[in-house]
């Protein structure tokens, strides 16, 4: 979650139509199936506390939010992107977007109006599953077809993520694995460790957890 909602938002519904030219002159316009929707918004990323700004847990600093950022592009897979917008009696409007998104691209800004606070311009891409469908042939003729969805990232033998200061087990799931309903997943995947951080911290639990440290690693789910 972003500290301080975007003041705007642009939505870019692209298009793949191809124009041509007929033996006659004439030109004429084919139209073909939708391209992907890009999203382009400025995002501040406050040096300090202030009064409208919200945090899933605990204040983060600029650095925090440039490192997940990072972490998206190396990781080179789509997440969940989803935007909520309120009214003024905190009722939740009709005009919600939840889809699958790459980071294409983000710029970072410094500039004496902000003081000490960055801007970053996020460019966002829709992404959409795709593939191959795989025939067999024997004597001649097709006998099988097997439909085969490409690899979303390269092959990996195990994911593991290593939590920061500010992690919650819902804000995992969610940036990793695009559900923070998931996140009973991770504990139960990871609950001896989860718990054993807890009471090198003093805890007697985790509290199913609630609790998490800095520093332990953790094993995501597939």
């Amino acid at each position: 979650m972003l500290p301080v909602a975007p003041p705007r938002m642009r939505v870019r519904i692209n298009n793949q139509n191809q124009t041509t030219n007929l033996v006659s002159g004439e030109e004429i316009n084919l139209l073909k199936a939708p391209g992907l929707t890009d999203f382009t918004f400025p995002a501040l990323l406050p040096i300090r506390q202030y009064p409208f700004a919200q945090y899933l847990s605990e204040f983060q600093p600029p650095s925090y939010f440039l490192g997940e950022m990072e972490t998206l592009k190396l990781e080179r897979e789509p997440f969940l992107f989803a935007v909520v917008r309120t009214g003024d009696n905190g009722s939740t409007l009709d005009v919600e977007t939840s889809i699958k998104v790459s980071l294409e691209d983000y710029r970072i800004t410094e500039t004496a109006e902000n003081g000490m606070d960055m801007t970053v311009d996020i460019e966002l891409k829709q992404w959409r599953e795709y593939g191959t469908k795989i025939i067999t042939v024997e004597d001649g003729s097709a006998t099988t077809t097997e439909d085969r969805l490409a690899p979303t990232a390269p092959n990996k033998t195990e994911r593991t993520y290593t939590i920061v200061s500010g992690d919650t087990l819902r804000g995992i799931a969610r940036r990793k694995l695009g559900n923070e309903a998931r996140w009973r997943d991770i504990f139960d995947l990871n609950e001896a460790v989860i718990e054993e951080a807890a009471r090198r911290h003093g805890r007697a639990s985790s509290s199913n957890g609630h609790w998490v440290f800095p520093g332990t690693v953790i094993r995501l789910p597939e």
